[in-house]
């Protein structure tokens, strides 16, 4: 899912930017879903995804080819199991996604008017709710791969649909992605998850990474020849530069 032969600083700056404008639109739909929605929590839950949605297909669609667009690290390790991402360069995949993530939240606060940072106390505990993740990060990772795999131009749209469909068919509203979670734990908004339910959210969304990584590795254990366009998945590329 990586293209290989961008160099690792203009890759970083991707995924770094990449993942700090997912999070400003996250938490900042989701201020301004609340305060125009008169207290209708349905109608500041339906903002808060149709911005999401959108700004996943418009960033992946961006950056796409420069990193992979993976703004997740459920996403980047389950990339370099399959040999589609260096490990040694993980590290600096998942660094840039946290930073980006934080300096996301902030730029959203301040745009609103509010505190930089604030520990959230949103509750979002309880076994249905980390099952919730666990399913998220399934069919996000489902979609990934399947897509990448056999009909790569069309993961951007795929990722921001899913993600829209997830926001309401998940009781958690579909995090999908540590990096997210992690940064959505410093904003008391309408988006916010208190910091002591972030643990449990981040080993579901790793384990439905894991099994969905497994899953299409059998389902699909082969590059097919055809697979190209947006999101070009790191084996294919790497034998097209060969070529």
């Amino acid at each position: 899912m990586t293209p290989p032969m961008t160099q690792l600083p203009r890759r970083m700056a991707a995924e770094a930017i990449g993942t700090g404008l997912l999070l400003a639109a996250v938490v900042g739909s989701g201020i301004m879903g609340e305060r125009l929605s008169g207290g209708i929590v349905g109608i500041a839950l339906l903002a808060n995804t149709i911005a999401t949605g959108a700004m996943l297909v418009t960033l992946i669609l961006t950056f796409g080819l420069i990193s992979g667009a993976h703004f997740n690290p459920a996403v980047t390790l389950a990339d370099a199991s399959q040999g589609g991402l260096l490990w040694r360069d993980v590290p600096a995949y998942i660094g840039s996604q946290l930073v980006g993530a934080f300096a996301g939240v902030a730029a959203a606060h301040l745009m609103f008017g509010e505190a930089v940072f604030s520990a959230s106390r949103h509750v979002r505990a309880g076994g249905a709710q980390v099952f919730s993740e666990f399913v998220a990060t399934f069919g996000l990772l489902c979609v990934v791969w399947g897509c990448a795999r056999l009909r790569s131009s069309a993961v951007p749209f795929a990722v921001g649909a899913y993600i829209t469909g997830a926001y309401w068919f998940t009781s958690s509203t579909s995090f999908a992605n540590p990096a997210v979670t992690l940064a959505r734990s410093i904003t008391n908004t309408f988006s916010g998850i208190r910091p002591i339910d972030v643990p449990g959210f981040i080993a579901a969304q790793v384990g439905g990474a894991f099994c969905a990584t497994l899953l299409f590795a059998w389902l699909v254990p082969a590059v097919p020849a055809e697979a190209k366009d947006a999101v070009v998945p790191h084996s294919l590329q790497r034998k097209t530069a060969r070529d």
